[in-house]
Protein backbone atom coordinates (compact mmCIF):
# COMPACT_ATOMS: atom_id res chain seq x y z
CA UNK A 1 0.00 0.00 0.00
CA UNK A 2 1.04 3.26 -0.72
CA UNK A 3 1.70 5.78 1.82
CA UNK A 4 -0.32 9.37 1.96
CA UNK A 5 0.32 11.84 4.76
CA UNK A 6 0.81 9.60 8.10
CA UNK A 7 -1.40 6.81 7.31
CA UNK A 8 -1.25 3.55 3.97
CA UNK A 9 -3.74 4.38 1.14
CA UNK A 10 -5.20 1.18 0.43
CA UNK A 11 -5.68 -0.28 -3.08
CA UNK A 12 -9.41 0.94 -2.88
CA UNK A 13 -8.77 4.42 -2.27
CA UNK A 14 -6.20 4.55 -5.07
CA UNK A 15 -8.23 3.51 -7.30
CA UNK A 16 -11.30 5.56 -6.11
CA UNK A 17 -8.54 8.45 -6.41
CA UNK A 18 -7.96 7.70 -9.89
CA UNK A 19 -11.34 7.61 -10.81
CA UNK A 20 -11.82 10.99 -9.09
CA UNK A 21 -9.68 12.71 -10.89
CA UNK A 22 -10.20 11.42 -13.68
CA UNK A 23 -14.04 12.52 -13.87
CA UNK A 24 -12.60 15.47 -12.93
CA UNK A 25 -10.37 16.60 -15.98
CA UNK A 26 -13.33 15.53 -17.87
CA UNK A 27 -15.85 17.34 -16.21
CA UNK A 28 -13.72 21.00 -16.36
CA UNK A 29 -15.25 22.70 -18.93
CA UNK A 30 -17.95 22.67 -16.47
CA UNK A 31 -16.27 24.24 -13.79
CA UNK A 32 -14.94 27.10 -15.62
CA UNK A 33 -18.49 27.26 -16.99
CA UNK A 34 -19.80 27.74 -13.87
CA UNK A 35 -17.01 30.43 -13.10
CA UNK A 36 -18.41 32.26 -15.84
CA UNK A 37 -21.71 32.13 -14.80
CA UNK A 38 -21.08 33.17 -11.51
CA UNK A 39 -19.03 36.21 -12.86
CA UNK A 40 -22.23 37.20 -14.22
CA UNK A 41 -22.96 38.33 -10.34
CA UNK A 42 -19.20 38.72 -9.04
CA UNK A 43 -16.97 39.76 -11.46
CA UNK A 44 -13.81 38.74 -9.65
CA UNK A 45 -14.76 34.89 -10.42
CA UNK A 46 -13.57 35.93 -13.95
CA UNK A 47 -10.39 36.89 -12.78
CA UNK A 48 -7.22 34.60 -12.12
CA UNK A 49 -8.17 31.66 -13.66
CA UNK A 50 -4.53 30.35 -14.04
CA UNK A 51 -4.66 30.29 -10.12
CA UNK A 52 -7.02 27.78 -10.27
CA UNK A 53 -4.81 25.66 -12.57
CA UNK A 54 -1.85 25.78 -9.60
CA UNK A 55 -0.23 28.74 -12.14
CA UNK A 56 0.56 32.46 -11.32
CA UNK A 57 3.28 34.83 -9.90
CA UNK A 58 5.63 32.63 -7.66
CA UNK A 59 5.87 33.60 -3.82
CA UNK A 60 7.87 31.17 -1.65
CA UNK A 61 6.62 30.78 1.78
CA UNK A 62 7.01 28.81 5.20
CA UNK A 63 3.08 28.33 5.49
CA UNK A 64 0.18 28.13 3.23
CA UNK A 65 -3.06 28.51 4.90
CA UNK A 66 -6.37 27.12 3.01
CA UNK A 67 -9.61 29.11 3.65
CA UNK A 68 -12.23 28.69 1.81
CA UNK A 69 -14.24 31.79 2.18
CA UNK A 70 -15.06 34.77 4.12
CA UNK A 71 -16.07 32.67 7.46
CA UNK A 72 -13.31 30.53 6.69
CA UNK A 73 -10.77 33.93 6.54
CA UNK A 74 -12.15 34.98 9.26
CA UNK A 75 -11.16 32.15 11.17
CA UNK A 76 -7.95 32.11 10.01
CA UNK A 77 -6.66 35.54 10.98
CA UNK A 78 -5.52 35.49 14.54
CA UNK A 79 -3.56 32.14 13.71
CA UNK A 80 -1.82 33.90 10.77
CA UNK A 81 -1.19 36.72 12.78
CA UNK A 82 0.55 34.84 15.75
CA UNK A 83 2.43 33.03 12.78
CA UNK A 84 3.34 36.59 10.96
CA UNK A 85 4.36 37.70 14.52
CA UNK A 86 6.79 34.65 14.73
CA UNK A 87 8.72 35.95 11.67
CA UNK A 88 6.58 33.58 9.15
CA UNK A 89 5.76 34.63 5.87
CA UNK A 90 2.08 32.61 4.54
CA UNK A 91 0.16 32.43 1.20
CA UNK A 92 -3.33 32.51 1.46
CA UNK A 93 -5.78 30.57 -0.80
CA UNK A 94 -9.50 31.30 -1.07
CA UNK A 95 -11.89 29.43 -3.43
CA UNK A 96 -14.47 32.78 -3.44
CA UNK A 97 -13.90 35.99 -3.82
CA UNK A 98 -15.53 36.91 -0.72
CA UNK A 99 -12.71 35.04 1.40
CA UNK A 100 -9.96 37.23 -1.32
CA UNK A 101 -11.61 40.73 -0.53
CA UNK A 102 -11.74 40.03 2.68
CA UNK A 103 -8.27 38.79 3.28
CA UNK A 104 -6.75 41.41 0.88
CA UNK A 105 -8.30 44.04 2.79
CA UNK A 106 -7.38 42.93 6.22
CA UNK A 107 -3.85 41.78 5.48
CA UNK A 108 -2.93 45.01 3.10
CA UNK A 109 0.31 45.81 4.57
CA UNK A 110 1.66 42.36 4.84
CA UNK A 111 0.83 41.68 1.54
CA UNK A 112 2.85 45.40 0.76
CA UNK A 113 5.35 44.20 2.83
CA UNK A 114 5.96 41.00 0.88
CA UNK A 115 5.48 38.92 3.91
CA UNK A 116 1.96 37.75 2.38
CA UNK A 117 0.45 36.37 -1.09
CA UNK A 118 -3.33 35.72 -1.95
CA UNK A 119 -4.16 33.64 -4.44
CA UNK A 120 -7.20 31.33 -5.60
CA UNK A 121 -7.00 27.73 -4.74
CA UNK A 122 -6.46 25.70 -7.60
CA UNK A 123 -9.32 22.97 -8.25
CA UNK A 124 -9.12 19.20 -6.87
CA UNK A 125 -6.64 18.01 -9.88
CA UNK A 126 -3.71 16.72 -8.01
CA UNK A 127 -1.51 17.98 -10.65
CA UNK A 128 -2.89 21.68 -10.31
CA UNK A 129 -2.12 21.17 -6.86
CA UNK A 130 1.70 19.93 -7.18
CA UNK A 131 1.84 22.45 -9.42
CA UNK A 132 0.91 24.70 -6.65
CA UNK A 133 3.28 23.64 -4.01
CA UNK A 134 6.16 23.45 -6.46
CA UNK A 135 5.97 27.05 -7.39
CA UNK A 136 5.10 28.40 -3.17
CA UNK A 137 6.99 25.65 -1.97
CA UNK A 138 5.38 25.42 1.33
CA UNK A 139 6.41 23.73 4.52
CA UNK A 140 3.26 23.39 6.27
CA UNK A 141 -0.17 23.63 4.70
CA UNK A 142 -3.27 24.91 7.34
CA UNK A 143 -6.76 23.62 5.82
CA UNK A 144 -9.18 25.84 7.84
CA UNK A 145 -12.78 24.07 8.85
CA UNK A 146 -14.37 21.28 6.77
CA UNK A 147 -12.06 21.44 3.51
CA UNK A 148 -11.02 17.12 2.95
CA UNK A 149 -10.00 17.83 -0.71
CA UNK A 150 -8.71 14.43 -1.58
CA UNK A 151 -6.24 16.03 -4.71
CA UNK A 152 -5.46 19.16 -2.35
CA UNK A 153 -4.52 15.88 0.35
CA UNK A 154 -2.60 13.57 -2.08
CA UNK A 155 -0.43 16.43 -3.52
CA UNK A 156 0.30 17.84 -0.62
CA UNK A 157 1.37 14.73 0.69
CA UNK A 158 3.29 14.06 -2.86
CA UNK A 159 5.34 17.54 -1.96
CA UNK A 160 6.65 16.53 0.73
CA UNK A 161 4.24 19.16 2.78
CA UNK A 162 3.21 18.51 5.95
CA UNK A 163 -0.97 19.42 5.76
CA UNK A 164 -3.09 19.75 8.74
CA UNK A 165 -6.71 19.88 9.15
CA UNK A 166 -7.32 22.64 11.74
CA UNK A 167 -10.08 24.14 13.40
CA UNK A 168 -11.82 21.37 12.32
CA UNK A 169 -14.76 19.31 12.61
CA UNK A 170 -16.57 16.37 11.83
CA UNK A 171 -20.49 17.57 12.74
CA UNK A 172 -22.74 14.43 13.90
CA UNK A 173 -25.03 14.77 11.07
CA UNK A 174 -22.46 14.28 8.95
CA UNK A 175 -20.20 11.92 10.90
CA UNK A 176 -22.21 8.15 9.36
CA UNK A 177 -21.67 9.63 5.91
CA UNK A 178 -18.09 9.78 7.04
CA UNK A 179 -18.17 6.12 8.39
CA UNK A 180 -19.64 4.75 5.30
CA UNK A 181 -16.74 6.50 3.07
CA UNK A 182 -14.30 5.08 5.30
CA UNK A 183 -15.76 1.49 4.48
CA UNK A 184 -16.27 2.28 1.43
CA UNK A 185 -12.73 3.20 0.64
CA UNK A 186 -10.77 1.27 3.67
CA UNK A 187 -9.96 5.08 4.40
CA UNK A 188 -10.91 8.55 4.70
CA UNK A 189 -9.25 11.42 3.06
CA UNK A 190 -9.07 13.42 6.38
CA UNK A 191 -7.00 10.42 7.71
CA UNK A 192 -4.34 10.76 5.12
CA UNK A 193 -3.23 14.74 6.23
CA UNK A 194 -0.55 14.91 7.91
CA UNK A 195 -2.75 15.23 11.45
CA UNK A 196 -5.75 17.64 12.73
CA UNK A 197 -6.43 19.99 14.89
CA UNK A 198 -9.78 19.48 16.17
CA UNK A 199 -12.44 21.79 17.96
CA UNK A 200 -13.23 19.88 20.72
CA UNK A 201 -12.96 16.45 22.42
CA UNK A 202 -15.72 15.49 20.78
CA UNK A 203 -14.59 15.88 17.43
CA UNK A 204 -10.93 14.78 17.76
CA UNK A 205 -13.07 11.22 18.85
CA UNK A 206 -14.62 11.05 15.66
CA UNK A 207 -11.57 12.15 13.69
CA UNK A 208 -9.95 8.95 15.74
CA UNK A 209 -13.17 7.00 14.15
CA UNK A 210 -11.97 7.67 10.77
CA UNK A 211 -8.71 6.74 10.87
CA UNK A 212 -6.54 9.95 11.63
CA UNK A 213 -4.11 8.84 14.03
CA UNK A 214 -2.11 12.29 14.52
CA UNK A 215 -5.65 14.19 16.08
CA UNK A 216 -5.15 17.05 18.86
CA UNK A 217 -8.37 18.95 20.73
CA UNK A 218 -7.17 22.81 20.22
CA UNK A 219 -10.56 24.70 20.58
CA UNK A 220 -12.04 27.14 17.32
CA UNK A 221 -10.10 30.38 16.61
CA UNK A 222 -13.12 32.31 16.06
CA UNK A 223 -12.91 33.10 19.61
CA UNK A 224 -9.51 35.02 19.31
CA UNK A 225 -11.77 37.05 16.93
CA UNK A 226 -10.97 40.88 18.22
CA UNK A 227 -13.34 43.13 17.58
CA UNK A 228 -12.37 46.10 15.29
CA UNK A 229 -12.29 49.14 17.59
CA UNK A 230 -13.53 51.52 14.82
CA UNK A 231 -16.76 48.93 14.35
CA UNK A 232 -16.88 49.42 18.18
CA UNK A 233 -16.66 53.23 18.02
CA UNK A 234 -19.14 53.47 15.56
CA UNK A 235 -21.77 51.86 16.79
CA UNK A 236 -21.25 53.75 20.63
CA UNK A 237 -21.86 56.75 18.57
CA UNK A 238 -24.88 55.49 16.96
CA UNK A 239 -26.26 53.87 19.88
CA UNK A 240 -26.22 57.50 21.43
CA UNK A 241 -28.23 58.91 17.89
CA UNK A 242 -30.84 56.59 18.31
CA UNK A 243 -31.53 57.35 21.72
CA UNK A 244 -32.43 54.74 23.12
CA UNK A 245 -34.15 52.76 20.73
CA UNK A 246 -33.49 49.05 21.01
CA UNK A 247 -31.88 47.43 17.85
CA UNK A 248 -32.31 43.33 16.60
CA UNK A 249 -29.70 42.25 14.14
CA UNK A 250 -30.51 39.55 11.71
CA UNK A 251 -27.04 38.34 10.86
CA UNK A 252 -26.28 36.42 7.89
CA UNK A 253 -29.60 35.52 6.32
CA UNK A 254 -29.49 33.28 3.82
CA UNK A 255 -31.40 31.72 1.04
CA UNK A 256 -34.46 30.48 2.00
CA UNK A 257 -35.30 31.66 5.07
CA UNK A 258 -36.34 35.24 3.81
CA UNK A 259 -39.96 34.44 5.16
CA UNK A 260 -38.86 33.51 8.36
CA UNK A 261 -37.15 36.71 9.11
CA UNK A 262 -40.03 39.13 7.05
CA UNK A 263 -42.59 37.91 9.41
CA UNK A 264 -39.94 38.30 12.23
CA UNK A 265 -39.14 42.03 11.28
CA UNK A 266 -43.00 42.67 10.47
CA UNK A 267 -43.77 41.51 14.19
CA UNK A 268 -40.82 43.66 15.59
CA UNK A 269 -42.29 46.92 13.57
CA UNK A 270 -45.69 46.40 15.29
CA UNK A 271 -44.28 46.12 18.38
CA UNK A 272 -44.48 48.74 21.15
CA UNK A 273 -40.68 48.84 21.61
CA UNK A 274 -40.70 49.22 17.76
CA UNK A 275 -36.86 47.85 17.88
CA UNK A 276 -34.65 48.93 14.90
CA UNK A 277 -33.99 45.50 12.72
CA UNK A 278 -30.96 45.44 11.15
CA UNK A 279 -30.78 42.72 8.73
CA UNK A 280 -27.34 41.71 7.24
CA UNK A 281 -27.67 39.42 4.06
CA UNK A 282 -25.09 36.44 3.84
CA UNK A 283 -23.60 37.27 0.41
CA UNK A 284 -23.06 40.66 -1.71
CA UNK A 285 -25.40 39.27 -4.41
CA UNK A 286 -28.37 38.72 -2.34
CA UNK A 287 -28.37 42.49 -1.59
CA UNK A 288 -30.60 44.13 -4.09
CA UNK A 289 -33.25 41.04 -3.81
CA UNK A 290 -33.44 41.56 -0.08
CA UNK A 291 -34.10 45.34 -0.29
CA UNK A 292 -36.95 44.31 -2.67
CA UNK A 293 -38.13 41.80 -0.02
CA UNK A 294 -38.43 44.43 2.81
CA UNK A 295 -39.79 46.71 0.73
CA UNK A 296 -42.58 44.35 -1.02
CA UNK A 297 -43.41 43.75 2.71
CA UNK A 298 -44.23 47.16 3.75
CA UNK A 299 -41.64 48.00 5.94
CA UNK A 300 -39.62 51.10 5.68
CA UNK A 301 -36.44 50.69 5.01
CA UNK A 302 -32.87 52.69 4.71
CA UNK A 303 -29.66 51.01 3.39
CA UNK A 304 -25.90 51.33 4.80
CA UNK A 305 -24.81 52.15 1.56
CA UNK A 306 -27.62 55.05 1.35
CA UNK A 307 -27.54 56.79 5.09
CA UNK A 308 -24.22 56.29 6.74
CA UNK A 309 -20.55 57.39 4.82
CA UNK A 310 -17.10 55.87 4.53
CA UNK A 311 -16.53 55.51 8.20
CA UNK A 312 -19.91 54.61 9.67
CA UNK A 313 -21.19 57.91 10.50
CA UNK A 314 -24.57 58.05 9.83
CA UNK A 315 -25.43 60.89 7.21
CA UNK A 316 -29.37 60.18 7.05
CA UNK A 317 -31.89 59.27 9.24
CA UNK A 318 -33.38 56.28 10.91
CA UNK A 319 -35.81 57.75 13.30
CA UNK A 320 -38.61 56.65 10.94
CA UNK A 321 -37.32 53.66 9.09
CA UNK A 322 -37.90 49.67 10.49
CA UNK A 323 -34.93 48.10 8.91
CA UNK A 324 -32.03 48.86 7.94
CA UNK A 325 -30.12 46.78 5.38
CA UNK A 326 -26.20 45.85 5.48
CA UNK A 327 -25.47 45.90 2.80
CA UNK A 328 -21.33 45.57 3.04
CA UNK A 329 -18.99 43.88 3.31
CA UNK A 330 -17.00 43.00 6.59
CA UNK A 331 -18.49 45.13 9.24
CA UNK A 332 -20.34 43.01 10.76
CA UNK A 333 -19.35 44.26 14.40
CA UNK A 334 -20.75 46.92 13.41
CA UNK A 335 -24.03 45.81 12.95
CA UNK A 336 -23.61 43.49 16.20
CA UNK A 337 -22.18 45.69 18.37
CA UNK A 338 -25.25 48.19 17.48
CA UNK A 339 -27.61 44.92 18.66
CA UNK A 340 -29.20 44.34 21.99
CA UNK A 341 -30.08 40.82 20.81
CA UNK A 342 -28.99 38.79 17.36
CA UNK A 343 -30.46 36.12 15.48
CA UNK A 344 -27.95 34.74 13.28
CA UNK A 345 -28.92 33.24 10.13
CA UNK A 346 -28.88 29.16 8.44
CA UNK A 347 -30.63 27.42 11.55
CA UNK A 348 -33.86 28.04 9.62
CA UNK A 349 -32.94 26.18 6.47
CA UNK A 350 -31.36 22.55 6.64
CA UNK A 351 -28.05 23.74 5.45
CA UNK A 352 -27.54 24.97 8.57
CA UNK A 353 -26.63 28.03 11.51
CA UNK A 354 -23.81 29.97 10.55
CA UNK A 355 -21.15 31.47 13.41
CA UNK A 356 -22.26 32.84 16.69
CA UNK A 357 -19.21 33.21 18.29
CA UNK A 358 -19.17 36.88 17.00
CA UNK A 359 -21.74 38.43 18.87
CA UNK A 360 -21.08 36.19 22.19
CA UNK A 361 -17.66 37.97 22.05
CA UNK A 362 -19.75 41.25 22.15
CA UNK A 363 -22.06 39.74 25.37
CA UNK A 364 -25.17 39.78 23.01
CA UNK A 365 -28.14 37.09 23.73
CA UNK A 366 -28.24 34.56 20.73
CA UNK A 367 -31.17 33.29 18.62
CA UNK A 368 -30.91 30.68 15.80
CA UNK A 369 -33.31 28.15 13.85
CA UNK A 370 -33.31 24.27 15.00
CA UNK A 371 -30.39 23.38 12.51
CA UNK A 372 -27.36 23.93 14.45
CA UNK A 373 -25.58 20.75 12.91
CA UNK A 374 -23.51 22.87 11.13
CA UNK A 375 -22.11 24.65 14.35
CA UNK A 376 -22.20 21.61 16.83
CA UNK A 377 -19.15 22.99 18.35
CA UNK A 378 -19.96 25.48 20.21
CA UNK A 379 -23.46 25.57 19.71
CA UNK A 380 -24.10 23.26 22.01
CA UNK A 381 -21.99 23.63 24.47
CA UNK A 382 -23.40 27.14 24.26
CA UNK A 383 -27.35 25.62 24.28
CA UNK A 384 -25.88 23.76 27.85
CA UNK A 385 -24.58 27.08 28.70
CA UNK A 386 -27.36 29.03 28.11
CA UNK A 387 -26.52 31.72 25.98
CA UNK A 388 -28.15 30.01 22.47
CA UNK A 389 -31.91 30.35 22.36
CA UNK A 390 -32.73 27.91 19.59
CA UNK A 391 -36.10 28.85 17.74
CA UNK A 392 -38.13 25.69 16.66
CA UNK A 393 -41.19 27.55 15.50
CA UNK A 394 -40.04 30.27 13.37
CA UNK A 395 -43.23 32.14 13.97
CA UNK A 396 -42.02 32.43 18.00
CA UNK A 397 -38.69 34.13 16.98
CA UNK A 398 -39.94 38.01 17.66
CA UNK A 399 -40.96 37.06 20.69
CA UNK A 400 -37.87 35.30 21.61
CA UNK A 401 -35.83 38.78 20.27
CA UNK A 402 -37.72 40.86 22.35
CA UNK A 403 -37.45 38.82 25.60
CA UNK A 404 -33.56 38.63 24.55
CA UNK A 405 -33.86 42.35 25.07
CA UNK A 406 -33.47 42.38 28.72
CA UNK A 407 -30.63 39.51 29.20
CA UNK A 408 -27.56 40.18 30.83
CA UNK A 409 -24.44 40.45 28.30
CA UNK A 410 -22.08 39.27 31.17
CA UNK A 411 -22.41 35.38 31.08
CA UNK A 412 -22.19 35.86 27.17
CA UNK A 413 -18.82 37.19 27.15
CA UNK A 414 -17.60 34.76 30.12
CA UNK A 415 -18.48 31.80 27.96
CA UNK A 416 -17.08 34.01 25.32
CA UNK A 417 -13.49 33.92 26.99
CA UNK A 418 -13.43 30.63 28.78
CA UNK A 419 -13.19 29.40 25.12
CA UNK A 420 -10.16 31.86 23.88
CA UNK A 421 -6.68 30.95 23.05
CA UNK A 422 -7.31 28.16 19.86
CA UNK A 423 -5.17 30.35 17.56
CA UNK A 424 -2.04 30.29 20.21
CA UNK A 425 -1.64 26.75 20.29
CA UNK A 426 -1.94 26.12 17.09
CA UNK A 427 0.96 28.62 16.38
CA UNK A 428 2.80 26.71 18.61
CA UNK A 429 2.21 23.45 17.83
CA UNK A 430 2.73 24.32 13.41
CA UNK A 431 6.37 25.94 14.73
CA UNK A 432 7.24 23.20 17.24
CA UNK A 433 7.11 25.10 20.43
CA UNK A 434 5.05 22.30 22.05
CA UNK A 435 1.06 23.51 23.64
CA UNK A 436 0.55 27.04 25.21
Amino acid sequence: MALIGQMPATLRYRLAMAGYQAALAAAEPQIWRYFRRRGGGDPMYLDHWDERRGEGAPFEADIWVHAVSLGEYRSAEPLIRRLLLAGQSVILTHATPAGRRASEKALADEIADGRVAIRFAPIDRTPYWKRFFALHRPRTGLVMEMEFWPGMISAAAASGVDLWLANSQVPGKSFPRALRLKRLLGTHPAALAHGVFAKSDRMAERFRALGAERVDAMGETRFDIPPPATHLEAARALTDRLQGRPVVTFASVVAGEEAVYLEAARALAAHEARPLVIWVPRAPEFFDATASRIGGAGLSLAQRSEVFDADLSLTGSLEDKDVLLGDSFGEMFFYLALAGAVSVGGGFVEKGAHNIIEPLALGKPVVTGPHIWTIEFPGEEARAAGVLTVCDSPGHLADMLIAALEDDPARYRAFHAAHAGASERIARAVLGQGAA
